[in-house]
C-alpha cells in the first residue's frame, strides 16, 4: 500500500536547589554548562548564556546562577521548554516493522520476531507497545523502562496515527459515527480525529487516516469491523510526536536530538499530568 508521506525527544521533585554550588550535598553533581554540553546542547559558552537568559529548567525551575549544578542521574533537565536526555546510557530508537513480524523479543511459536533487528544492537531493548502481525509501520524501541511505562499505558493517552485500506467506499458519515464511538466487545471505543484520505475510482477501498489514543489489541482492525469496512492493509503513521517519515520497511535507527527531546517532553508533561490528578 501507498501512503502519502509524513514529516519527519522523571523523577520528579526536588534534588537539590539547583544553584547550590559548592554547598554540602553536591557529591556527584557537576556544572549545568559541563553536563549540558556533554548532552550535546551546545558548547559550554553558549549554555552558560542560556542560563544567564533564564532559557533552562531544572526540575520545573528556571536557572539563572552559572554556579548551578546537577545530578544527570536525577535532575530534570529542559531547554527553551524541551526535556534534555542527560543519562547517556538510554538508548531510543524506531523501527519501521514489516508485515509477518510479531512485536516481541522471542516468540514461543518460532514465527519471525523483534530479535532479527535488535540483535545487532549493543543496548539490551524492548518494544513500546505492539503492533499485530499484519500490521507495519512505526515500533518505538528502548531500554528506558519509566518512558516506556507512559507511553504504552492507556492511562496516559499517547496518540497514534493510522493509514488504513478498508473495504469499500467509506462516506463522512462513517467517520462521524467512528468520531462519536461504537460498541465493541470489550467495551465503548471512539477515534480522535479521521479524514478520507482517497477512494478507489472502482469503490472497492478507501484509504483513510485515524488517530486514536486507545492501545487495545488490533483496535483499529475490529473498529472499522464493526462500521462495516473490514482493513486490508494497516500502518502506522505516527506514535505520538515521531512519525514514520521515509524509514523503508524493517529499517532500523537511533532517534535524533530533537526527536528524543521531543519524546522526553511528552513522557514527562503526561506523568506529572497524571500525578497531579492522584
Amino acid at each position: 500500500m501507498t501512503v502519502p508521506e509524513a514529516h519527519d525527544d522523571r523523577h520528579s521533585g526536588d534534588a537539590g536547589h539547583p544553584g547550590d554550588a559548592g554547598r554540602p550535598g553536591d557529591a556527584g553533581r557537576e556544572r549545568l554548562q559541563k553536563v549540558l554540553a556533554a548532552a550535546g546542547v551546545a558548547s559550554r559558552r553558549v549554555v552558560e548564556q542560556m542560563i544567564v537568559e533564564g532559557r533552562i529548567e531544572v526540575n520545573g525551575r528556571i536557572v539563572t546562577e552559572l554556579g548551578s549544578r546537577v545530578d544527570a542521574a536525577t535532575d530534570l533537565v529542559r531547554v527553551d521548554g524541551v526535556a534534555v536526555q542527560l543519562d547517556t546510557d538510554k538508548r531510543y530508537y524506531k523501527l519501521n516493522k514489516p508485515t509477518g513480524v510479531v512485536s516481541t523479543m522471542r516468540d514461543e511459536q518460532g514465527r519471525p520476531d523483534l530479535r532479527r533487528f535488535t540483535d545487532q544492537l549493543e543496548d539490551r531493548v524492548y518494544n513500546v507497545g505492539r503492533l499485530d502481525q499484519d500490521t507495519s509501520g512505526l515500533l518505538l524501541l528502548t531500554n528506558d523502562g519509566e518512558l516506556a511505562h507512559v507511553l504504552a499505558h492507556p492511562s496516559f493517552g499517547v496518540e497514534k496515527t493510522y493509514i488504513a485500506k478498508v473495504r469499500g467506499a467509506v462516506e463522512p458519515r462513517t467517520l462521524q459515527r467512528l468520531k462519536s464511538g461504537v460498541e465493541l466487545d470489550d467495551g465503548p471505543i471512539s477515534i480522535d480525529r479521521g479524514k478520507i484520505l482517497r477512494s478507489g475510482s472502482d469503490a472497492r477501498h478507501t484509504l483513510v487516516e485515524v488517530t486514536l489514543h486507545s492501545g487495545r489489541n488490533r483496535i483499529v482492525r475490529r473498529m472499522f469491523d464493526a462500521v462495516g469496512h473490514p482493513v486490508v492493509e494497516l500502518v502506522r503513521r505516527q506514535f505520538g510526536p515521531l512519525h514514520l517519515g521515509t524509514l523503508r520497511s524493517g529499517e532500523l535507527r537511533e532517534l535524533t536530538k530533537s526527536e528524543r527531546g521531543l519524546l522526553l517532553t511528552l513522557a514527562r508533561d503526561a506523568d506529572a499530568q497524571q500525578k497531579g490528578h492522584a
